[in-house]
């Protein structure tokens, strides 16, 4: 000022200041009515709220002031022509991209919405309880969201014979069979059509194999042996040893599948008792009349016969030994009793045997008959080697 109050007169001066004076009061008021015709927006932008005064005419006019680029997926409370008030509230909300993929088939959306429920609602995804999803429904959606979907699918597994159908979203044979509480033993087998992932056509097949030792006793025959026996009548036959069965034992290793056997495998077999031959004695010799003789050659009184003679013990199977005439020989093993044939020899008569001694006719026998007596020894080892003896004498002493 002091410049121009050295150029100017003081008259002059005064001009100059009082034009500048109301050049200044016309911009102040210019700028404060621009101001004071502003309209004062509430504008909130994905959630974040502002208070802006704008002179725009529309929405879409504030938008692009704001710097805001709409596109047709995010969320605007008002038609981008709608003209501005003052006090107006304009909500926005940008949409976020989210990936989805359904079975390995993926595909991208947009949405506004706050959670992972719903966005599936929003779609029409339809879930199931079987269904796996990769977020929880209240997870928050987020820009570049990738979710995925495996949808569930029935299978078949046969276990053990017994087919069950059960709910899976794939994967392999053996994650299936754990996600469903199947476990396998050391020897079980698992069969299926497929190596890789499990699908809807898939058939998975659990073999269960069990191997267990099973023993089995089998019995071993005897056999007949024949002997010729000079001393018993040509045509006839006598047992001298009944023969007795022997007992083998072997042991088989057995796999079963499911229950029924598939295979049998010896592993060891032992002779537990071997068998015994039954000996029968076949007679060849040429049979002879048995005649009465006289005793006067004799010291003692009485008839002598010629006689067959067998022997017997009373500890034999199934005797009971006791005599016919009631002599207990189990509890006289050495008596000297012989069986006869009533009709030849009266029982309780006193006999005196060739080459057994004097003896009691006390027990009588089904095939003792005639000229045949039938002498009691202590053992049945005694008997049998006794065998059959021809042209015995025989004295009824009384």
């Amino acid at each position: 000022m002091k410049i121009f109050s050295k150029l100017l007169p003081a008259s002059k001066l005064k001009l100059v200041i009082s034009v500048i004076g109301v050049l200044a009061l016309v911009v102040f008021s210019g700028v404060t009515l621009f101001e004071a015709t502003k309209a004062e927006v509430v504008v909130t932008e994905n959630g974040e709220k502002q208070t802006v005064k704008t002179h725009a005419n529309t929405v879409d006019e504030l938008l692009a002031e704001l710097g805001i680029n709409f596109s047709k997926h995010d969320k605007l409370s008002h038609d981008m022509d709608t003209k501005i008030d003052d006090e107006m509230n304009i909500t926005y909300k940008e949409a976020n991209e989210v990936t989805v993929t359904i079975d390995g088939t993926e595909q991208t959306y947009h949405t506004t919405v706050d959670t992972v429920g719903e966005f599936l609602e929003e779609n029409n995804f339809s879930l199931s309880e079987h269904d796996e999803l990769s977020h929880g429904k209240k997870d928050a959606v987020s820009e570049g969201l990738e979710l995925s979907i495996d949808k569930a699918f029935q299978i078949t597994i046969n276990d053990g014979g017994k087919n069950k159908k059960v709910w899976t979203n794939g994967g392999t044979v053996d994650q299936v069979l754990k996600e469903n509480d199947i476990s396998l033993g050391e020897l079980d087998k698992v069969k299926s059509k497929t190596d890789g992932e499990v699908t809807k056509n898939t058939s998975i097949k659990v073999v269960r194999v069990d191997k267990e030792t099973d023993v089995v006793k089998e019995k071993i025959a005897y056999k007949t042996e024949k002997r010729e026996d000079k001393n018993l009548e040509k045509g006839k036959k006598r047992v001298i040893e009944e023969g007795k069965e022997g007992l083998l034992v072997k042991k088989f290793k057995v796999t079963k599948e499911n229950g029924k056997e598939v295979e049998r495998k010896l592993i060891s077999e032992e002779v537990k008792q071997e068998s015994e031959n039954r000996v029968v004695a076949l007679g060849t010799k040429e049979e002879q009349e048995l005649v009465t003789v006289s005793s006067s050659s004799d010291n003692s009184s009485g008839k002598v016969y010629s006689m067959r003679v067998t022997a017997y013990s009373a500890d034999c199977r199934g005797c009971t030994g006791y005599t016919a005439t009631g002599i207990n020989l189990n509890a006289n093993p050495n008596k000297k009793v012989v069986s006869v044939d009533p009709s030849v020899i009266p029982l309780g008569s006193t006999v005196w045997v060739e080459g057994y001694g004097t003896a009691i006719a006390g027990d009588t026998g089904g095939g003792i008959n005639g000229n045949h007596v039938d002498i009691h020894l202590p053992t049945r080892a005694d008997a049998l080697a006794f065998g059959t003896r021809y042209n015995v004498k025989v004295k009824v002493l009384d």
